[in-house]
């Protein structure tokens, strides 16, 4: 079921920048910037990129190329509190019920603010503590290698998150063990919860770069809004051989609905039912 045709992931994505909406609505919570601006990542890992199956000892048809789980990619999703992208894009792939949806942060609901692997199929780790999901990765990437599995291992991080010192010690072994295997990508849309993230910590998308650079990293930047340039920047990182690559991916937090594009007072609140269905309007016009 792999998806090649780019106008096709876009309007994948499109899909799944409305259930993000739908979610954080229904549960009047949530954290729509930072969902949104990678939803384009997200779709090209889960429809073009990854080697997917269902968990078991058999895979169903998502993915006829790989023949257990065991062998399947994996994706952490270090910047835990956007979750509303990752369950709409599994939904999208068929590993559960779009109807589940609409039980986002309910309190007795299987999709909690942060991904648990306890509750639905899909999820590769728990996350919601920042600066933890690039030690994970690591984790799964060396025992690829020693088991002689070959998968790749994806670790979605934001860029505010790189505020965390764990980060950059998790660089220093992914570094040391010449992890080829791992792909860490940076949502760069420069806006974390207090303001932007050059004036709070002096991060920007150019220095980051330099910083992965000089951690031994294999470095790709790119639109991170941009279909075209997402293929072929995994691409790219597949080729890589003997050190880890960083793909830092440019892109516009709350990407799709004006009112919320580069505004950080998106970062974690719910819209109002006016803002809902003008912000569906939206993503559906474009």
């Amino acid at each position: 079921m792999k998806v090649t045709d780019v106008n096709e992931l876009k309007n994948i994505a499109k899909k799944v920048r409305v259930d993000i909406l739908d979610e954080i609505y229904y549960a009047k919570s949530g954290h729509p910037g930072g969902a949104l601006s990678c939803a384009d990542i997200l779709t090209v890992l889960y429809f073009n990129e990854m080697k997917l199956c269902l968990d078991g000892d058999e895979c169903n048809n998502l993915d006829e190329t790989i023949e257990s789980d065991i062998d399947a990619d994996r994706f952490i999703l270090s910047k835990g509190h956007a979750s509303a992208v990752l369950y709409a894009v599994l939904a999208e792939r068929g590993f559960f019920s779009k109807d589940l949806l609409h039980s986002f942060r309910s309190i007795n609901g299987k999709l909690q603010g942060h991904p648990s692997l306890n509750t639905v199929k899909g999820i590769d780790m728990t996350t919601g503590s920042l600066g933890q999901g690039l030690s994970v990765a690591n984790g799964m990437a060396i025992a690829s290698k020693i088991d002689k599995i070959n998968n790749r291992v994806y670790c979605l991080l934001g860029d505010g998150e790189l505020e965390e010192g764990q980060i950059w010690e998790a660089c220093m072994t992914a570094s040391k063990y010449k992890l080829d295997n791992l792909c860490a990508i940076v949502d760069c849309n420069n806006l974390q919860l207090t303001g932007d993230t050059e004036s709070v910590k002096g991060l920007d998308c150019e220095n980051i770069e330099n910083k992965f650079k000089s951690f031994g990293f294999n470095t790709v930047v790119i639109n991170g809004n941009n279909i075209a340039e997402i293929l072929e920047a995994f691409k790219k990182a597949r080729s890589v051989k003997e050190k880890p690559t960083c793909i830092i991916a440019k892109t516009i937090k709350g990407r799709g609905v004006s009112f919320m594009e580069n505004n950080v007072s998106w970062h974690g609140k719910a819209p109002s039912e006016e803002e809902y269905k003008k912000a569906i309007e939206e993503i559906n016009k474009n």
